[in-house]
């Protein structure tokens, strides 16, 4: 290892890009540099320009290089975790065709249900995939551009993730990880490669696609001198392939080959997710059955209304997020913005079980509530996927790691433990992306693995709580409205 022994993992997500600077010995997090990004449409679409991500890594780099404090010759090597499944199509010369269609862009739900018809269902999807396409897929949205804006399809020279089109700025070389790749539903984690007949399918030239590094921590190369020039940095430290947010959360985590497997993650934020890392190939209809980017897999499920759902709900009541009481009677599904899992991508929000008794801080709780049982539902989908009995007293007495920015909030962390009955720990780290990436970035520079470099850096501990007892009337009150409800939802 040279004397620099610092590393910039970078988290570009759906909002702003976040640069950390993170001590390769220790795990310190030395400074987190921070740039907004603009995301833009109406209705189902969510777009954001590429050339914008851009823009804010080197915004977002300079700001942490200046709250450091270091010198840009400190820095060892960088690593980009990016949300998934966003399109992004470039030109000849690099330059992005149309903004990125985004993972929360819905437009595609026609093409995704086409698909798994084509292919003759669910099952035979995950058989090869892993997944089955639902609107937040690359796949489908490739589909949606062939479909609706066929001159920019015919036109794209390359077809990158968001995460895949930083890395290449940074290193000149196209590629992705196998976790970000098992997101597309062009990519088989059966067989660890791009699947030709599902490329073919959707009339997508593998040529278009760059190729798949061995793991996210894998050195695919140098900055250059032109992406040095932007970021401030010196040309010639380590790029590493890097991944998706999920993926590098649960390295962040110390979750994987080197660390813990089968122990479940939920993390609160625009989206709830629902995840863990295991060695069991996941093949469930109800899940995306990623792989992890260390050689193991991530069973994943994401709800779109999280934290922002709620939110709204308590502007609309005029309430602050945490003036919030039990639901009582009434039953809020806060589908604001349609759902992934369940997938009910037309999905509105639904209010029911109103009384003349009945409170804004009691629809507030329940809004709280709709949303926990649904990701907690899903939760339970992760653990079979996982070879595990989600009623077992040794599963559900395994601690469920609270992440993401609803795990400051207090009624969040009332209502899941509450809901779940499990015993909770919420990691310090808040940066948990941009960690796993650091790891990354570090696991590339020194050779070292990052999964087991993270749970070291983990080893501050969390907060515990203990469990208390499941309120299992809120859970079949929720669960009997959701299950009654969307066969309703889905014939929209």
């Amino acid at each position: 290892m040279p004397t620099q022994t610092v590393v910039i993992g970078v988290d570009s997500s759906t909002q702003s890009t976040k640069a950390a600077f993170t001590d390769v010995a220790t795990g310190e997090l030395l400074a987190v540099g921070r740039a907004p990004h603009q995301v833009g449409g109406t209705g189902g679409a969510r777009e954001s320009d590429p050339e914008n991500w851009w823009r804010a890594l080197g915004e977002a780099v300079a700001a942490g290089l200046r709250e450091s404090g270091l010198t840009p010759s400190a820095i060892a090597g960088i690593a980009v975790a990016g949300q998934q499944h966003g399109l992004v199509v470039l030109d000849r010369a690099g330059a992005p065709l149309r903004p990125a269609l985004l993972w929360n862009d819905t437009r595609s739900a026609p093409q995704a249900a086409a698909l798994t018809e084509t292919l003759g269902g669910p099952a035979a999807w995950t058989a090869r995939t892993g997944s089955v396409p639902v609107a937040s897929m690359t796949a489908a949205k490739w589909q949606w551009l062939r479909e609706n804006e066929p001159a920019a399809a015919k036109s794209a020279a390359a077809v990158r993730l968001p995460h895949d089109f930083l890395t290449e700025r940074l290193a000149g070389v196209a590629v992705t990880d196998p976790g970000d790749a098992s997101g597309t539903c062009w990519y088989s984690t059966a067989t660890g490669a791009y699947d030709p007949g599902l490329l073919d399918l959707i009339g997508l030239d593998a040529a278009l696609l760059p190729p798949v590094a061995a793991t996210g921590a894998a050195r695919i190369g140098s900055l250059t001198p032109a992406a040095a020039a932007v970021l401030g940095l010196p040309a010639g430290i380590t790029v590493a392939a890097g991944t998706g947010d999920n993926m590098a959360a649960a390295v962040g985590l110390g979750l994987g080959g080197a660390g813990l497997l089968d122990h479940p993650v939920l993390s609160l934020g625009t989206s709830g997710t629902v995840f863990a890392a295991t060695r069991t190939r996941p093949a469930s209809t109800a899940l995306a059955g990623f792989a992890a980017t260390d050689g193991t897999y991530l069973p994943l499920a994401c709800t779109l209304n999280c934290t922002v759902a709620v939110d709204k709900v308590a502007s609309l009541l005029g309430l602050d997020r945490d003036a919030a009481e039990a639901g009582g009677e009434v039953v809020v599904l806060p589908y604001l913005d349609g759902e992934r899992t369940p997938d009910l991508p037309d999905a509105s929000g639904m209010v029911t079980g109103l009384r003349h008794t009945t409170t804004r801080h009691q629809i507030l709780g329940a809004a709280y509530e709709g949303a926990v049982v649904t990701v907690l539902r899903a939760l339970d989908e992760v653990l079979r996927a996982c070879g595990l009995d989600p009623a077992a007293p040794e599963t559900a007495g395994r601690p469920l790691r609270l992440v993401g920015g609803g795990a400051e909030g207090r009624h969040w962390v009332e209502t899941v433990r509450r809901l779940s009955g499990r015993p909770l720990l919420i990691p310090q780290s808040t940066e948990l992306v941009a960690l796993g990436a650091a790891a990354l970035a570090a696991g590339a520079a020194t050779g070292e693995d990052p999964v087991a470099l993270a749970a070291g850096w983990q080893r501050e501990g969390a907060r515990q709580l203990p469990p208390v007892q499941r309120d299992i009337g809120t859970w079949d009150r929720v669960s009997a409205v959701l299950d009654r409800a969307a066969p309703a939802l889905l014939s929209r």
